[in-house]
Order: structure tokens, then sequence, then C-alpha cells
């Protein structure tokens, strides 16, 4: 039976990766190797799709990681052709902690025209509204997925061939999505017009990849060849190659920030920069505008460990592993007892006693959610004998819920939606508690003069509170909107 890990729900979460493969042999091979790089992403189910002339469609969904369920020889064996498409999911909008296998995605339609599949990452902002005129007009839903909507409105259109069914659908849609999808003969990319979730174009041998993040080529040995642009459909057929397409109206682009702080993998690239280099940076700011004298640099494992490099570099301060992972416990386990949930975050991670014994110590994490396990990270290092313990956070404060496809606890759960900084530094029980500015996370990302408050180039909104999509259905169930300044 699947677990989720009770001693992960402290950090924002991904909810999906998508990855898709045209024009070589045993195309759901490869896209297993994809959605593995891709686990990151999300670890709650996976599903593959693929098709082979001759034979049509074949798709194949579970729970769990994409290593248990999509490596046997027996598996895709049942999955064959030369194009397939897969997903790796959290739980979406409607279905959180409560998923069933009609859920999991990429999800299948049957048109005149022949058969589509679909998966996308992201998340639809006006799917209750789109929801409920589809049902009133007829349509029967399968799943709790807000992604079922695009299928539904591609079977309303009344164009011709299924790329121009997936502009009429896609064009009613608002919010966030990079989506990956697949006819008999085409595989098809498109990211919404401000670009806020990742996809790339990838080369391999006389095929093509789209991803949702550049880690994933390089498992298979795919070259990188470009990035999606915001606003662009890519259709993909092995008789005619790669065709852009633009069915938007263009606007400037809004990449979630967060990507670059915690979602992608360190070893992708992301708007041409390495993301490792990008949170190395991010260290070196935090540095530079929260100084304290202290003994060691000491990273929370994993996600903080390239800000504490960059950190330890600018103050001189030495770097050291304070905290071990234990790397085998994944994100699933024995069902928790009352026991082992006290047990809590020290049967993740463990401190290095003879290391911190005495020190002052700066700890260095990617964000402060709930702060749950900040306080628990924090009493395990007072415990080994540390002296002091400085947090310093490689993001700003996280105030503001996300509702462009992360999984974000409501806003009255966030610790800094309820209390102000040195509040924060009280609950947690810590010397010092300092987060980046948003200016210097944008100098972080290579925006010289910060944000511009007029025209920011990401979407901060889990920071700002400003969403570049109005939420339009969580308006309607009572958010608020952040009062005008």
């Amino acid at each position: 039976m699947f677990f989720s890990n009770p001693f992960d729900d402290d950090k924002l979460r991904e909810e999906c990766g998508v990855f898709g493969v045209i024009g070589t042999a045993e195309a759901a091979s490869f896209v297993a190797l994809g959605l593995h790089a891709l686990q990151h992403r999300g670890q709650e189910a996976g599903g593959i799709v693929t098709h082979a002339p001759g034979i049509g469609f074949n798709s194949d969904r579970r729970f769990g990681y994409i290593r248990d369920n999509f490596t046997s020889q027996d598996v895709i064996r049942n999955l064959p052709g030369p194009l397939a498409i897969g997903h790796v999911r959290y739980s979406t909008a409607g279905s959180k902690g409560n998923t069933q296998i009609r859920d999991v995605q990429p999800f299948f339609g049957e048109f005149s025209m022949g058969g589509a599949a679909i998966a996308h990452n992201g998340n639809i902002t006006n799917a209750e509204e789109l929801r409920r005129e589809l049902i009133e007009r007829g349509s029967i839903f399968q799943s709790s997925s807000d992604s079922e909507c695009i299928i539904h409105l591609m079977a309303r259109s009344l164009q011709k061939d299924i790329p121009e069914r997936m502009k009429d659908a896609l064009r009613r849609v608002e919010g966030a999505f990079s989506v990956v999808a697949m006819t008999r003969t085409k595989l098809i990319g498109v990211r919404d017009p401000l670009g806020v979730r990742p996809l790339v174009l990838g080369r391999l041998g006389e095929g093509w990849v789209l991803s949702s993040e550049t880690c994933a080529l390089d498992i298979i040995g795919a070259e990188f060849i470009r990035e999606i642009e915001p606003g662009e459909m890519v259709v993909i057929s092995e008789a005619e190659g790669v065709k852009s397409h633009f069915p938007f109206t263009r606007v400037p682009g809004r990449f979630c920030i967060f990507e670059h702080v915690y979602f992608s993998r360190p070893d992708s690239i992301l708007g041409g920069r390495s993301v490792y280099e990008t949170r190395r940076q991010i260290g070196v700011e935090l540095a530079r505008e929260t100084p304290i004298e202290a003994d060691l640099v000491c990273p929370v494992p994993d996600s903080g460990t390239p800000a504490a490099v960059g950190f330890a570099a600018e103050s001189g301060i030495p770097f050291a592993l304070g905290i071990t992972r234990n790397q085998y416990m994944g994100r699933t386990f024995i069902e928790p007892t009352e026991q082992i949930r006290n047990m809590g975050v020290r049967l993740k991670l463990n401190v290095n006693r003879a290391l911190v014994r005495g020190k002052r110590i700066i700890l260095v994490d990617d964000s402060v959610v709930r702060g749950t396990t900040s306080r628990k990270i924090k009493e395990m290092i007072l415990d080994a004998g540390a002296a002091e313990v400085h947090f310093r956070i490689a993001s700003p404060p996280t105030a503001w819920p996300c509702f462009y496809g992360v999984d974000t606890p409501d806003r009255d759960k966030l610790l800094a939606a309820r209390m102000s900084e040195d509040e924060m530094c009280d609950y947690l029980g810590v010397d010092s508690l300092k987060f980046i500015s948003l200016d210097g996370l944008y100098r972080a990302v290579g925006e010289a003069e910060g944000r511009d408050p007029a025209a920011p180039r990401y979407c901060d909104a889990c920071f700002s509170g400003e969403y570049p999509v109005k939420p339009v259905d969580m308006i309607n169930r009572g958010f608020e909107l952040k009062a005008a300044e």
C-alpha cells in the first residue's frame, strides 16, 4: 500500500511533471526514464500513454514511484510504439489526499478524427466555472481533476483537427498550463501565455522530446534544443518535424520564480541559467543582506545546500554538513503509529553532534511554510549542544497560497501570513531569523536592478500577493485578494 510521508508536509510541493517522446523505438522506455528524473515534481502517481501503428493507443496509470511501476519489461511491452507521453503527480485541485486512479493522468479522449491524450502541469484557475458550464451542456466528467476540462472543451470544438481543437480549448482556460499531448501521429507541447510552468524541447537521435525540465533530457541522452516559449504551441510529427504556433495574445512572461528557489532540480537549466548557480547566488545575496557572526554555515538538506554554499563563500564562515539526511526514507514509509509520529523529523534528519557542539550555527533553508519542521530542526541542533541557532531563508516570506499548480496550505496555515519576522523568530525559538528580500531574489536570478514593481518579470504571488491571473474559482469561494496599496 502507498502511504504519504507524514514528516514532509512543511514544504511547498510542485504538483506535476510531464514528458513526451516521438520518433524512437520503445518510446515508453524513454518516457519512463524521463518521468523517473522528474519524480521530484510528483511522487503520488504516474501514467504513460503510447500509440503504435496497427495496434492503437495503450495506457497504464499507477500509484507510487515510477521506479516501482514502469521499469519491468512486462509493463513496457504492453506500451508499444514510437510515440508516448507521461505524467507524474501530486494531488491536483479538488482531490488532495483522496486521489483515485481515474484522477491519474494522462487523460484520453476519442474524437471523430481520432484519439488524443493530454498531460497537464499547472492549475486551471477557472476550472470550476468551466466544469459547471460543461456539465450543464451535457459533459460527463470521469475525474475530479481540473485538467479534464481541456478534453471536454476539445470535444465541443468544431475545428477539423486535434491541434486546432486544443487551441480552441486552451483559449477558454485561465491559469497556468504546460501541456504535453499526443495524437496518433503527433506530439504536441503548449505553454500558457505567461509561461508560468516550464517546458523544454529536446532532440533524441531522429526523434524529439518534450519535458518539464532539462534534467530529464540528460537521463535519456537527449540534446537540449530550447525552451518552449510562453504562449507557444509546438506540433511535432516524424514527417514534418517541429511546427511552431502562437495561438494566444502575446503578453510579457511571468515564469514561476519558485522554480529557481526549490521546485526544479539543481542540475536543470531554466531561462539559460543553471538552477544550481542561481541557488548559490541566492545564498550570496542572502549573506550580503543578512550578515551575522557565527562559526558554521549548515544547510538543511537537501534543498538548502546550494544557497548555504553561496552564503558561506560570501560571508567567509566555514561551510559544514551539520545535518545528515536519511537518503532511504523517500516519501513512502511504514504506516505511521503515534510513537513513530512523535519521532517526527528525526526519522529523516540527524545532527552531526561532534561538529555542532558548542558552535554558533547558521542554518540555511529554502523556505518556511508552516514552521513546524523548522522548530523541530532547531530543537535537534540545540539538543546536540549548539551554542546558538540562526536561520537564514533563501526565499522571501511565503505569505500567500499558489493557485498555479503548487500544493500550498490555506493562507491561515502559512506562518508568514499570521506573523511578522520578529514574531516568527520567537515562534521558532531561534537566536535570529532573516529572509532574503524580494529584490535580492530577483538580483540572484539575473535582474540586476531587483524587482520592477510596475512590471515584474516573474510570478512571485506566493511572496507578494500579486496574482498575474485572477484566481476566479478561489475568489468565488471567498478568497480575498491583497488590498491595493
